[in-house]
């Protein structure tokens, strides 16, 4: 079936993160275990590396990977392909790049989605800002290591080098998922393999590399053409990576979250919902109702007759007894999170008006579909030039 197809998306239940399995926050502690106590999801390969390289490719599902394997040989030729990983809840950058890094699932690192509850404001974590639009800098006011403090790539005995875009260098997200690595900027696509490969040249035992194209194609223009030629280009990235590095190098390929198209489909809660609600937070696909006082049984009723057929409506405490998040919530981080969560299963979004840029968002992630959900670890060995 073609993205965005509502068929798609099977409304009985989410799919909840695997996080005692198979499961992006399980990744690290996979590639740091060693031959005989590595999971059977990660590729042999990976186990048997002398020198890794972990690249993530913001926004390519598994899904959509597999409907497009043609466009993609390298990917999809690669150790690993036949079988998925789940990311994390919510399926949004913010939450599940922070537990790549980290390897922790959400409830022990608290970055809890793309906007949330800090402070008494709602914080935009991948800007680190606060207020509507484009909000103000909030890292003096809420800086990143005081919100996540947990170390990233924990296990290894170096400091482990990140390759990701320059213009990162010194935000507060990369701050709170990437804390004091040091970080190795491209300002073009074309630079990352070269970049990396001079790190592993220069004795890097294991590398962190991040690209965000797919993601920022799919946001701006769906899954169509465009989407198909990022893939494209991005699979020719990958290929030019593998055959510059040096023979005993492996490349392991994951990404945070899977895509859906929504285009248009865009849900503004109306007058009698907000009439209970005091604030929103999350994001279109998981969006978090704050509710007043005495307000939750009506929010919950209300929702679900208007939305029911088309999306999860969920109170907090399912949430947490269910395990969305990995574990309880410690107080502090419960007032990051709302009351009522309403987690679409078709293709749409519900708006906040307080985040004018999200509105233009062509293709989406953040709940818990198969397409958002399910994402490749892949690995590739190095042609030893």
């Amino acid at each position: 079936m073609p993205d965005g197809d509502p068929a798609a998306h099977d409304p009985s239940g989410p799919i909840l993160p695997d996080y005692r399995g198979a499961c992006i926050s399980n990744l690290m502690a996979a590639l740091t275990s060693g031959d005989g106590e590595a999971p059977d999801w990660l590729p042999e390969l990976a186990r048997l590396a002398e020198r890794t390289v972990l690249l993530v490719l913001d926004g390519l599902g598994w899904e959509q990977l597999r409907a497009r394997a043609a466009l993609a040989p390298a990917l999809s030729g690669a150790q690993g392909v036949e079988r998925p990983v789940t990311s994390v809840a919510p399926t949004t950058t913010a939450t599940a790049l922070t537990s790549i890094t980290t390897g922790r699932p959400p409830c022990d690192h608290g970055v809890l989605g793309y906007r949330m509850a800090a402070a008494g404001e709602i914080l935009n974590v991948l800007r680190w800002t606060v207020g509507r639009g484009e909000g103000q800098d909030a890292r003096r006011a809420l800086p990143a290591r005081r919100l996540q403090s947990l170390p990233p790539f924990t296990g290894r005995d170096r400091p482990v080098p990140v390759v990701s875009r320059a213009e990162f260098g010194g935000t507060g997200f990369t701050a709170a998922h990437l804390g004091d690595a040091p970080l190795h900027g491209y300002k073009v696509p074309s630079s990352l393999p070269v970049e990396v490969d001079r790190l592993v040249r220069a004795g890097e035992t294991f590398v962190y590399a991040y690209y965000d194209g797919m993601d920022k194609v799919a946001h701006s223009s769906g899954l169509g053409d465009h989407y198909d030629a990022e893939l494209r280009a991005t699979d020719a990235l990958v290929a030019d990576l593998v055959d510059r590095l040096p023979a005993g190098t492996v490349v392991v390929v994951t990404a945070d979250h899977g895509q859906i198209d929504i285009g248009l489909q865009l849900e503004l809660l109306g007058r009698d919902l907000m009439a209970g609600i005091e604030l929103l937070s999350g994001e279109g696909r998981f969006r978090w109702l704050h509710a007043r006082p005495g307000a939750v049984p009506d929010l919950v009723a209300g929702a679900t007759e208007r939305y029911g057929d088309t999306t999860w409506v969920v109170e907090r405490d399912r949430i947490l007894d269910e395990g969305w998040f990995g574990g309880p919530l410690s107080p502090p981080l419960l007032e990051r999170i709302g009351d009522v969560a309403l987690v679409p299963h078709a293709p749409i979004a519900f708006v906040d008006p307080a985040d004018t840029g999200e509105s233009r968002l062509q293709s989406r992630h953040g709940s818990l579909t198969a397409d958002e959900m399910y994402v490749p670890v892949l690995a590739l060995e190095a042609n030893g030039r």
